[in-house]
């Protein structure tokens, strides 16, 4: 990004300003949603142990058998919502690993 040589100064050390704003405002977001999904990985681990276990089949045949009470929230029970869950859960690791290869190739 060599246009910046172009300019004025004024006109380049703000803009220079807001895009340091705008890389502290970023890194600090995802410094933020990254301890959080970090923190989370212990129930990812629980889900993906429980979805698909003779548990989790024991619990989705009572669940289909009305043995369960009816104000209990079982989003867990379904097939999709932990599956897409965990999906979901997969595609963002390989997103985080692709944009570590992208940054690493762009500030080499």
């Amino acid at each position: 990004m060599q246009l910046f040589t172009t300019m004025k100064q004024t006109e380049r050390i703000e803009q220079m300003e807001q895009m340091l704003n705008q890389v502290n405002n970023a890194a600090h977001q995802l410094e933020a949603a990254l301890d959080q999904y970090e923190q989370a990985q212990e129930a990812v681990k629980a889900l993906e142990d429980y979805y698909g276990s003779d548990e989790w089949k024991k619990d989705f045949a009572d669940d289909e058998a009305g043995r369960l009470p009816q104000d209990l929230k079982r989003g867990v029970l379904s097939e999709d919502g932990a599956w897409n869950a965990l999906a979901l859960c997969r595609e963002l690791n390989e997103r985080m690993k692709e944009i570590i290869e992208t940054t690493q190739q762009l500030t080499q």
